[in-house]
């Protein structure tokens, strides 16, 4: 049988409509319902109606959706009219199985993450068996408590990729979809067991700077000193004064985009890589709040970008997943990609760039992207991780039915 992957999309403003429309195409294209469906669209659209057509039109098929940041890119290019589109990403694998888990993220995050694998497992009825991939969309906030439970039930081995939900706005409208449910503070995990092998690459289009400071005081995402100072006074002198207007407090987040922080995962052989923290807003004490989980001793780097590292990176993201598996683009069925709402932000008027960068190094293949809030990966040397202004691909290798 084999694999097959296709994707569609629409901008049409009505949420009924998009969601039978892109449908319509994911079964012309495939000729039958398939064994998973990933949908990612943005919050313009009604979450109950789409959550209920999608369970009209493919009943009994797995649905895993997420909202994304003005809207989505496929091969075809960037879709959103006027902050609108939607777009889906189907398998039709019949040798392979596919399971959705959803649970809400409460106080205890890591037992959320533990209790959405578990489940996805049960839904992919492959009891006791470890997935090749997990897939992660959920509620930012909490995302490294999440990884980690997940970690709790399958050991530190097996790749998990995804991202955030997100909203146009950064005013926490994101929602997620499972299996007919809609949620506003929910993971949702596919496990997948596909027929085929899967390969992963998680980058992100920044260069570290010879600038760099220890973190001295911290709690959760709130960076309170580097080096004993205040770390919004620091960011602003390591930076050359590009948050100066905010040091008394307010919302970075534009001002910061190209000047993340960075840490050391890794690194291969004498090049070492980083996770990154987007700095979002400075404190009335001085202090920067991130994106990301921050702790005492680590070793922050200031990391730098140009619009065009963040146009070309994607299709270089694309590529080196392709190298992981030493694969051609003409070995592939497709895949899934993950692309900072930050970084898309910054290069709007660029996008449709980015999604022919991806398009050209995955040699054409059907692929759909999401625009994220925050976004997991697995490095090179295998480490689960949660970073901000990042880039995440999976790619599908083809089978030899395929």
């Amino acid at each position: 049988m084999g694999m097959k992957i296709s994707t569609s999309w629409s901008v049409a403003p009505d949420t009924f409509q998009a969601v039978k429309s892109a449908y319509e195409d994911i079964l012309s294209d495939l000729g039958a319902a398939p064994n998973l469906l990933i949908v990612y669209s943005s919050v313009t659209y009604e979450s109950r109606v789409l959550a209920n057509a999608l369970q009209e039109l493919a009943p009994g098929v797995p649905v895993h959706g997420s909202t994304s940041c003005l809207g989505i890119m496929t091969v075809e290019g960037f879709h959103s009219e006027d902050g609108t589109g939607l777009g889906l990403f189907a398998i039709a694998d019949a040798d392979g199985d596919y399971g959705v888990g959803a649970a809400l993220v409460d106080d205890d995050p890591r037992a959320s993450g533990s209790e959405a694998i578990q489940k996805a497992i049960i839904n992919a009825d492959r009891p006791g068996e470890p997935p090749d991939l997990v897939w992660i969309n959920g509620v930012p906030g909490h995302e490294e408590a999440v990884l980690l439970g997940i970690q709790d039930v399958l050991g530190p081995d097996v790749p998990i990729a995804g991202g955030s939900s997100a909203d146009n706005t950064v005013e926490g409208y994101w929602e997620q979809f499972a299996n007919g449910q809609v949620y506003s503070n929910a993971v949702i995990v596919t496990a997948m067991y596909p027929s085929t092998s899967t390969y992963l690459a998680f980058h992100s289009g920044y260069s570290p700077s010879e600038t760099r400071g220890w973190v001295t005081k911290c709690e959760g995402r709130t960076l309170y000193e580097i080096d004993g100072r205040p770390a919004a006074k620091v960011y602003d002198e390591w930076t050359g004064g590009t948050i100066s207007d905010f040091l008394a407090g307010g919302n970075v987040l534009a001002a910061t985009t190209l000047y993340p922080l960075g840490r050391q995962v890794g690194q291969v052989g004498q090049v070492p890589y980083y996770r990154l923290s987007h700095p979002d807003s400075v404190t009335a004490d001085g202090a920067l709040t991130l994106f990301s989980d921050i702790e005492k001793g680590e070793e922050l780097i200031l990391m730098s970008g140009t619009r065009r590292s963040l146009i070309s990176r994607a299709g270089r993201v694309a590529r080196a997943a392709l190298g992981a598996g030493r694969l051609t683009a003409d070995q592939i069925n497709g895949a899934l990609v993950i692309y900072c709402a930050g970084c898309m932000l910054t290069v709007q008027d660029k996008m449709e760039e980015v999604a022919a960068e991806v398009g050209e190094a995955l040699g054409g293949k059907p692929f759909i992207g999401a625009f994220t809030f925050g976004e997991q990966g697995c490095f090179t040397g295998g480490e689960n991780r949660h970073g901000n202004l990042m880039i995440s691909v999976v790619v599908f290798e083809k089978g030899e039915d395929d």
